[in-house]
Formats: structure tokens, sequence, C-alpha cells
């Protein structure tokens, strides 16, 4: 996922830009209105209103004029006023700062899920995922496997639903440990494996989760021979 930070102050910015990256985010930066509606394709786009050239609620407009691109706003601006307008003008989600980074990566996670095409989702009032016969319920905490309940831990689940935020695409160890667990995190990393075991044995074919040594895990939807085997 491409994501543009709209931010002109560097000591908010760069660390942001490091810390998104570090969870396996594309980062843009720019630190002006006209430099962001100069930028290309995103997607995703989080935006300060202090910026120096044009005011935030402005340029959250123009962009939902000519996008669909979600928009997360992110200021010191707290405000109700300031978080009703923003929203009826189209952006997705409000952050006030200070904000953890951990809270931040959830929000963009979430108000991913909420963009992606009705296509990519069960056709189901729930809109629960689906990748192949797993289905994950994300609202409900819930999983199914050909029809059939799987029973999770709690860390079981969040650990299934991150991968499953972009099947195929790799986590990272300290990726899933910082999400998962917490970013300050300082057990063992050998939990992390321990909980990757128990989700395959769960779902009763470890091919469901790939290991990438010395590099981390993702998610992918096992073949028929394999799902046979």
């Amino acid at each position: 996922m491409r994501i543009l930070i709209i931010e002109d102050d560097d000591r908010i910015a760069l660390p942001l830009a490091e810390g998104l990256r570090r969870y396996g985010f594309d980062v843009d930066r720019v630190s002006t209105g006209a430099a962001a509606l100069a930028a290309g394709p995103v997607d995703m786009v989080l935006l300060d209103l202090g910026l120096p050239d044009v005011d935030g609620i402005d340029l959250c407009r123009h962009l939902r004029a000519s996008s669909d691109v979600p928009i997360i706003m992110i200021t010191a601006r707290g405000e109700e006023a300031d978080r009703v307008v923003g929203l009826e003008l189209g952006a997705d989600d409000y952050l006030a700062k200070p904000f953890s980074l951990r809270e931040l990566v959830a929000r963009i996670r979430a108000v991913s899920r909420r963009a992606v095409p009705a296509t990519q989702l069960v056709a189901t009032p729930d809109t629960a995922q689906r990748l192949g016969p797993l289905v994950i319920d994300r609202r409900t905490r819930q999983v199914h496997l050909h029809g059939e309940p799987v029973e999770l831990a709690p860390k079981q689940f969040d650990l299934l639903a991150l991968l499953a935020d972009d099947p195929g695409a790799v986590c990272s160890r300290q990726q899933i440990l910082d999400t998962v667990w917490d970013p300050h995190f300082f057990g063992p990393t050998k939990t992390l494996d321990v909980h990757v075991a128990a989700v395959r044995r769960k779902l009763g074919d470890p091919a469901w989760i790939e290991t990438l040594r010395g590099v981390g895990f993702r998610l992918t939807v096992p073949g028929p021979a394999t799902a046979s085997a």
C-alpha cells in the first residue's frame, strides 16, 4: 500500500514515515497542499490540517472532489467542529495528535478494509472476508473453514487477521509482534512461532501460512493438491 503523508513539520513527518515503512507500507511525503495536489496516485492519504499554504479542510475538499482515495486527518485540532466538518467533506477517519503509531496503523487497516471493493468481500450482510474456503469475520471475530467454525484464541485470531489484511504480502516478524502484541514487546520471539504453529494446526494445513526464513510470514490459499494432501 502506498501512503501519502501531507505534513509540514519534519519532527512529525520523518519519524512517522519511518515507522510506517517498518510496517511494510510505501510512503511518500509532501509538506504543502500544492505538492499534495500535484502528487501521483496513492492508496491512502494522511492529511495534517495545519499546512503553510492552504487549510487542510479546503485541501480535503479538493482531494475528495477529484479522487475517492481514503483520507485520514491527522491534526492537533481536537475540536468537535473540525472533526465533523472534515468527516462531512469526505475524510474517512480523524486522529488527533498525539497518537501512537500502533493506533494509526490500526486506523489505516480499518479504513482500507472499508474501502475494499465489494467484489472482494463475501456477499453477506456482515461482509466477512473470504479467502478460498476460509472466511474471516472481524466484526464477530469468527473464522470458518469449509463452512465449519475454527476456534482461535484471541492472539491467534489477531495474527490471522493481520496476515489476511494483505494476502500474499509478507509481514515481517517485527511488524507482527508490534501489531498483534505491542511495539514494546520484549518477550521471546519464539512466542510468535508458537502462535503461527497453532493457527496452522487449527486450519488443518501448514501451507496456509508460509514462512520466509529470516523475513516473516505470509498468508496463502493452498491449491487443491496441497489442500487434499
